[in-house]
């Protein structure tokens, strides 16, 4: 079977096996099996099979992955979230969308030890939704900054995203982690921004909040700066030795790990089945991804071997576009296929083919990556299969409507289309800083 009818074949397959509702990592599999005996190459299957021991089975890098959910864990565990939560809910009540701001807030400085998007959702989502709907909120709003702000954790360093994009493209992990520091920190910003606009331009939507606890604001920051500073000095030690080149990710997620673990203890709240819970949920969230990526290995390298990836690649090169047309139609293929499945699959999938020509075009490939990694957001807000839609669906009362919170996170897909763009006006944003740590950059 020529290339190219292999192509078309393994992608219509994928599609069908994902609309009946198959998990990701059995349909890509499944399809590698099929197209390679479609294809006539049923021996390709034992290529594969060393590809997947070589890439992944022995792979160093990808040990941060769980190593990093661990550390997520024991830090939820520590109820550290809660605490600086209630603080901010406190201090910044009287000013008008405050609530809405806390979440943010929140969301920005706790992104680093919150990469498990559904675990992060729902944490937020317990803790401000329905404060925020007692005092008047708009649905909208509420399950809007709710649902964006707590998938900052997968953009913002140390990200098990930028984790696998390191291990799937010829970048450091200490590259990708200082290319979307900014960008991920300002699409936070970004998300305040917009509730400050929405609490200005309709207060109704964001009114202030009279507390009924009456804490001075002095006590307040004080109680803030106790239960930020772990978290804070964790997140710059892990990020600072990775950076300034001291430790690899994976040795920086380990001391992560023990860290996390130190404060839980310290705190009080270590309990024997609580430990043995965050061990089991690590192991299964770290399974779910590691299962994944086998499966995409396998379809990739069916998909490689038997000519569907060159031929792809050569329908894209023969695109009368400019470099800038190219580039926009690469991340919208990228955003459509996040309406339909997750980060993992996505990277996995679309990282061989559109790589090689992003460096063919001679197009910073660190930018490049971090756009798409900013694009990935959208994976998780946008209909039929947003999982964060999906996650904060289970914690809302039914009273609100699914449409609403559809309606609610599309703003905030705006903004990140938005950010998208003034990452491509102004690419020192996320250039500047590798640059100035480690000289030049892919």
């Amino acid at each position: 079977m020529a290339a190219e009818y292999i192509a078309i074949l393994m992608s219509v397959l994928l599609l069908v096996g994902l609309f009946m509702g198959h998990p990701l990592a059995f349909v890509l599999g499944g399809t590698a099996v099929i197209g390679a005996f479609a294809a006539g190459k049923p021996m390709v299957l034992g290529i594969v099979v060393n590809r997947i021991y070589g890439d992944v089975i022995d792979n160093y890098t990808l040990i941060a992955i769980p190593l990093f959910i661990l550390m997520a864990r024991f830090l939820s565990d520590s109820e550290v979230t809660d605490k600086m939560f209630e603080t901010l809910r406190l201090l910044m009540s009287r000013v008008r969308g405050g609530l809405a701001l806390a979440v943010v807030f929140l969301s920005i400085l706790l992104a680093a030890t919150t990469g498990i998007i559904g675990a992060s959702i729902t944490v937020t989502g317990m803790m401000a939704l329905r404060p925020m709907l007692k005092y008047g909120y708009c649905p909208r709003l509420t399950t809007g900054v709710i649902a964006a702000s707590g998938c900052l954790g997968i953009l913002i360093p140390p990200s098990i995203m930028l984790i696998l994009m390191s291990s799937y493209s010829p970048l450091s992990i200490g590259e990708l982690f200082a290319g979307a520091l900014i960008p991920g920190v300002a699409l936070g910003l970004l998300y305040a921004v917009w509730v400050v606009y929405v609490a200005w331009r309709h207060p109704e939507r964001a009114p202030s909040v009279d507390p009924e606890d009456k804490i001075p604001q002095a006590q307040l920051i004080k109680m803030l700066l106790i239960e930020a500073v772990p978290p804070i000095l964790l997140i710059l030690g892990i990020l600072g030795s990775m950076l300034a080149g001291i430790a690899t990710a994976t040795e920086a997620s380990a001391l992560g790990c023990l860290l996390s673990l130190l404060i839980v203890i310290a705190r009080g709240k270590f309990k024997l089945n609580i430990f043995l819970s965050a061990l089991y949920e690590t192991g299964r969230t770290s399974a779910m991804i590691l299962f994944i990526v086998v499966g995409a290995t396998a379809f990739t390298g069916v998909f490689n071997i038997t000519g569907g990836l060159g031929a792809v690649q050569d329908v894209m090169r023969s695109l009368d576009m400019a470099p800038w047309m190219l580039i926009t139609v690469m991340l919208l293929i990228v955003f459509i296929l996040g309406c339909f499945l997750d980060w993992t699959g996505i990277v996995l999938l679309s990282f061989p083919i559109l790589l090689p020509i992003v460096q063919d075009m001679g197009i910073g490939l660190l930018w490049f990556v971090v756009l798409v990694a900013v694009v990935l957001q959208t994976s998780f807000l946008t209909p039929p299969f947003g999982y964060a839609l999906f996650y904060l669906r289970a914690i809302t009362p039914p009273s609100i409507a699914t449409m609403e919170i559809v309606k609610g996170v599309m703003p905030f897909i705006f903004l990140i289309i938005l950010m998208c763009v003034l990452m491509a006006i102004f690419p020192g944003l996320v250039t500047w800083l590798p640059e100035t740590l480690y000289g030049s950059v892919k």
